[in-house]
Parts: structure tokens; C-alpha cells; sequence
């Protein structure tokens, strides 16, 4: 039986002084977390820096209710403490895990269920790299999408964390992938991870485009976080029966929408939001992934894209990165 070895009272995280710009982001000290029955307390040492905590500093994504209020949804380290009842893991275990706050700190604690173990080969910080976006696309793409070898996928925002994933996990599993990025920039290096056709919306039409690429039959499943005025044009540039699933609404709300399209071409348009799911609606994620992700990972055939890493003090400056939309890949913070 495991023995929770002594651990300092207190830790060092980055605290949301006030909504607003990256510089709102400070380092504070807070207590360590106190372990539920079927907690564990990881000693992070990388976490992801992803959109919804860009939207939860400017006050515009509230943690759900019994979350941490300090930022961060992913995180991989070592196993420090565990609570009552833990089956699955012992002191000294290496996992990542999705969680629904707390992450840019010394230590988080994670129900253990949605925890897994470090894929062999692969480093902390890449490790840290995977639950926010795997989850997220594996959802979305595959539960809710249901895409299927041989179909084609449009993924919007192809260069950044949730779209590179999306785009190595479809062609995984044998789906043929168009991507929307910014820049010229951007299209190759979508295309070097293995977009089939990589648009640039900034000089290119994507309804035309991928009309092109598809004959004209348009995509079966339409991956999709900007929302606004692209959701018109998704409906325009899905196939007959084509599902499309929304992740996020960084363009805003549809002012206005004609739903014939919808109709006429029989589409499913779905959304959906992964931080506020209970947890055990991520364990059965968790371990779907484990099951048909996992061996993918620990033989080399997937690797989660990082492109920039900034010590855990310069979460601000990690936020100005996300915000300009230069990177390609994820962003992580390391301890």
C-alpha cells in the first residue's frame, strides 16, 4: 500500500488577478489541494495552454461549479499523494490527465478516472500535450462527427492544438483531411502533418475549394470553432448528410442564418463543451481513448505537435502567443 510522503503546505500557481489582458495573470501561493476519495495529486510537470483559459483571464468562461478558479485543463507529472479509495495508480506513477482547472501550478489534483498513464517513448511535456485536444477532437470528431474511413473532413484553424490533432487522428484512422489556416506559412505546415488539401481563407474561398477537392460533393464532417459568419458556409460546403460539430464560437454569435440548406441537404449540425462533463462522462473518454488511441501513441504513429514551451512564471506571455495566432501546434507551460 503507497504512503503519502511529506509535501510542502503550500505551492506556487498563477492566479487570475482580474479579467483582462495576459499581464492579469500572476504568481501567487496557494494551499495544496486536498484530496477527494479517488483523487490523486500529480506534481505537474508540464501543462497545456489552451483557448478556454485565454476566455476564463478575460471573464468570459467561468470555471463549473467545485472547479479551481487557478487556469489550466491539462497536465502531466509524477503521482505525489493519493486519496481513498485509488485503485488504479500508486506513488511515483507517471500520467496526464484533463481536468477542469488548476493546472498552471506545482501540483493538481485529478480524479483518477480521467488520469492516464505517460504513453511509453514520450516526454513529459508531451504528455502534457494530449487530454485537452485528444479528448476534444475524439469527441467531437469521431462520437459526435462519426466519421468513418474514407470520408472527408474539413477542419477549421488546421495549424493550431485542437487542429493538428484532428488532422493526425483522422488521417489515423483513414479519413481523407482539408484544412483552413491564415498563411502561406500555415497551409505547409498543415500539409507536412498530413492535410490532403490545406486552404488559405484569407485568398481562397473554402466552400469553393472544397467543393474542388471533393467533386463537388462537398465534406462529410465540418470541425468547426469560429462560428459567426462560417456557419453559413458550412452549411454550404457540406456533403449531403454531412455532420458538423462546433467547438467554439471565436467569430461570435449568427446574426443571421437561413436554415434551408440544413434541410435541403439533411445535415446534423451539433456542438459541444468538454469542461463542464462529470467525471465519469470523461473516464468513459479516457478510457475509449486508452483502448483505440494509446497503442497509436506509444508506437510512434501520433505525436502531439508542440511549438513553443514558456516557464510556468511566463503564463502571460504564453496567453499573448495564443492570442496572436502565430503558433502552430500547442503551447505549454513547464515546471
Amino acid at each position: 500500500m503507497s504512503v503519502n510522503p511529506p509535501l510542502p503546505n503550500t505551492m506556487k500557481a498563477i492566479e487570475i488577478s482580474q479579467p483582462g489582458e495576459p499581464e492579469v495573470l500572476v504568481v501567487a501561493e496557494r494551499p495544496l489541494p486536498t484530496l477527494q476519495q479517488g483523487e490523486i495529486l500529480v506534481k505537474v510537470a508540464a501543462a497545456g495552454v489552451n483557448r478556454p483559459d485565454v476566455m476564463q483571464r478575460r471573464g468570459q468562461y467561468a470555471p463549473p461549479a467545485g472547479a479551481s478558479d487557478i487556469p489550466g485543463l491539462e497536465i502531466a507529472g509524477e503521482v505525489v499523494a493519493i486519496g481513498v479509495g485509488v485503485k488504479n495508480y500508486a506513488i511515483g506513477d507517471l500520467v496526464c490527465a484533463l481536468i477542469a482547472g488548476g493546472g498552471y501550478a506545482e501540483y493538481c489534483k485529478v480524479h483518477e478516472s480521467n488520469a492516464l498513464p505517460v504513453p511509453q517513448g514520450m516526454s513529459l511535456t508531451e504528455a502534457a500535450a494530449i487530454p485537452e485536444t485528444f479528448f476534444t477532437v475524439w469527441v467531437n470528431v469521431f462520437q459526435r462527427g462519426h466519421l468513418k474511413a474514407g470520408e472527408t473532413v474539413l477542419i477549421h484553424g488546421g495549424t493550431s492544438g485542437i487542429g493538428t490533432v484532428a488532422t493526425l487522428l483522422a488521417k489515423a484512422f483513414c479519413a481523407r483531411v482539408i484544412t483552413t489556416v491564415g498563411s502561406e506559412e500555415k497551409r505547409q505546415a498543415s500539409l507536412a502533418l498530413g492535410a490532403d488539401v490545406a486552404i488559405n481563407y484569407r485568398n481562397e474561398d473554402f466552400v469553393e475549394q472544397t467543393k474542388h477537392a471533393t467533386n463537388g460533393k462537398g465534406a462529410d464532417v465540418i470541425v468547426d470553432l469560429i462560428a459567426g459568419d462560417y456557419v453559413a458556409k458550412n452549411y454550404q460546403a457540406a456533403a449531403m448528410d454531412g455532420r458538423i460539430v462546433q467547438i467554439g464560437t471565436q467569430n461570435g454569435v449568427v446574426k443571421e442564418l437561413n436554415l434551408m440548406p440544413l434541410l435541403l441537404k439533411r445535415l446534423t449540425h451539433t456542438g459541444s463543451t468538454l469542461r463542464a462533463r462529470s467525471v465519469e462522462d470523461k473516464a468513459k473518454i479516457a478510457a475509449d481513448l486508452q483502448q483505440k488511441v494509446w497503442p497509436l501513441l506509444e508506437r510512434g504513429a501520433l505525436k502531439p505537435q508542440i511549438f513553443k514551451t514558456f516557464p510556468l512564471e511566463q503564463a502571460a506571455a504564453a496567453h499573448a502567443l495564443m492570442e496572436s495566432s502565430m503558433h502552430i501546434g500547442k503551447i505549454m507551460l513547464t515546471l
